[in-house]
């Protein structure tokens, strides 16, 4: 699974704005749609109101191609123009470490 946390940062509600819309428009929902999406959700800093984050993950890198490669690229981006966002990315791969389960609460 490779998961990838993008930052969203604005203005005066703008990043909450966007994220809004992308789930009232239904982009949200047809991105969590798509093969090889696992998890598509927004998410807000209590110690940041200017920032979303949204927490992305994906099967394979080719699934993140395919959804790269989607008109809803399109869409997204203009969104983005829209709110005035600027973005940071972090990219993580899942392992299975079975150490650290003993410290999991389940």
């Amino acid at each position: 699974m490779i998961t990838v946390n993008l930052y969203y940062k604005g203005t005066n509600g703008s990043a909450r704005a966007f994220a809004d819309e992308m789930e009232a428009s239904g982009i949200a929902e047809a991105i969590r749609a798509e093969a090889g999406n696992l998890r598509y959700v927004y998410f807000q800093p209590i110690n940041d109101p200017e920032t979303v984050l949204l927490i992305d993950s994906w099967a394979d890198q080719a699934a993140i191609d395919a959804h790269h490669a989607s008109p809803m690229m399109k869409q997204l981006a203009e969104l983005r123009e829209k709110y005035d966002l600027h973005m940071t990315v972090e990219r993580f791969v899942s392992d299975e470490y079975e150490a650290d389960k003993k410290f999991i609460r389940s």
